[in-house]
């Protein structure tokens, strides 16, 4: 590792933060006739996918799973692609990402869902930097950090599927 990177958590301490969120998650949709998580691809798609499979081991809410991709560099309403196999409509609708940092790309990411009416839609995060230049909140957090604007998180998942979220 080098040296300017700084452990932030850990894959256990990601496993016990997605296992919080996924109650939290529960506890403001335990009312939901229809729940669906969609990840922003692919590292956002790694961490709903986990959300997911933790829903469906700790409630009997009827959950699906989609994804979405923005390009992260250069996001256009042309270039994104929902990929989900049930409608959002009237559906409680959780988009995830990796990292909230500037939150263009989770406001780019909205767009194709409020296309389809859902009844809400909410979003979790597993890292959040606290200060965004565009106007979105993460709703569910794994960890909130301080940063400056020169200090970048980055989240791995290696081949071994050992998860770690960065500081450099």
């Amino acid at each position: 590792m080098p040296a300017n990177k700084t452990i932030i958590l850990q894959h256990q301490e990601i496993v016990q933060k997605i296992t919080r969120m996924a109650w939290q998650i529960l506890e403001n949709n335990h009312d939901a006739g229809h729940l669906v998580i969609v990840g922003v691809e692919k590292k956002g798609t790694i961490v709903s996918k986990m959300l997911f499979a933790k829903l469906q081991e700790i409630c009997d809410l009827q959950i699906s799973h989609g994804s979405l991709f923005v390009d992260k560099n250069k996001p256009s309403l042309e270039t994104i692609k929902l990929k989900c196999a049930v409608s959002l409509h009237d559906a409680n609708v959780i988009l995830v990402d990796d990292v909230l940092n500037s939150g263009k790309t989770l406001m780019y990411a909205t767009l194709p869902i409020l296309a389809q009416s859902p009844r809400q839609l909410h979003t979790a995060i597993l890292a959040n930097r606290d200060h965004t230049r565009f106007p979105i909140k993460a709703d569910f957090v794994g960890i909130s950090l301080a940063t400056t604007l020169q200090e970048h998180i980055q989240f791995v998942q290696a081949e071994n599927k050992e998860m770690t979220v960065y500081l450099t």
